[in-house]
């Protein structure tokens, strides 16, 4: 999920991705204010609202630390594999917006579950910290797409060059890609930000890469 939780374009975008084969599961990482959705989402498309909303959704992100990321990831795939109707092998992680740092933090800690991570319009994925998403990377085993908005001050062009970088340095597979004249948030289709050009390719991408790397 983005940084605005579980909402309808959500499950209908899990739902693509069940149409082609694979057994889903959309987490509510906001889950320990209550039940989604958490905010009034009705109006993203107005940017102030939407501005109102991620005002009201930042505490919660930033209460997400690595130690609860790999906790609840960990609850996600054990909840997976125990499913009868689930394969056995690793899985894939999509994420958007926040949801992509989640992903990726997801395959550094688990690198025998995850072989597949589709990242769009992430933020924060290169920062600072010394626990900064992209200084992991050497764990994973995974193979990675990065769909990046354009002029997207959560994720600029010289922290797609460093993530690059460390993606490169430890030999992992992947793509990074700019998506010319996309907003952040370019995928949601109930935002302003809404490129449904980006939307396709997005799907051609990350439906290409669970295909290739994950069994239905």
């Amino acid at each position: 999920m983005d940084a605005f939780g579980v909402r309808p374009v959500l499950t209908d975008m899990a739902r693509t991705i069940a149409d082609d084969g694979f057994f889903v599961l959309l987490p509510n990482v906001f889950y320990r204010s209550g039940p989604a959705p958490l905010f009034d989402t009705s109006d993203l498309a107005d940017d102030e609202r939407a501005d109102a909303v991620y005002l009201q959704a930042k505490p919660l992100i930033d209460a997400l630390s690595p130690e609860l990321v790999h906790r609840d990831a960990q609850a996600c795939l054990d909840f997976l594999a125990a499913q009868p109707e689930v394969r056995d092998g690793p899985v894939g992680v999509a994420g958007y917006c926040l949801g992509g740092r989640l992903a990726v933090r997801t395959a550094t800690g688990f690198p025998g579950r995850v072989a597949a991570v589709a990242s769009f319009h992430a933020g924060g994925l290169v920062t600072d910290e010394s626990d900064s998403p992209h200084a992991a990377l050497a764990a994973a085993r995974a193979e990675f797409y990065f769909g990046h908005a354009d002029d997207d001050p959560s994720m600029t062009s010289a922290q797609i060059t460093l993530l690059e970088q460390a993606l490169g340095a430890v030999g992992l597979e992947y793509a990074s890609e700019v998506y010319e004249g996309a907003r952040h948030g370019f995928t949601m289709s109930d935002s302003s930000a809404y490129d449904p050009v980006g939307l396709e390719r997005h799907w051609r991408h990350l439906l290409e890469l669970f295909e290739r790397r994950l069994v239905r």
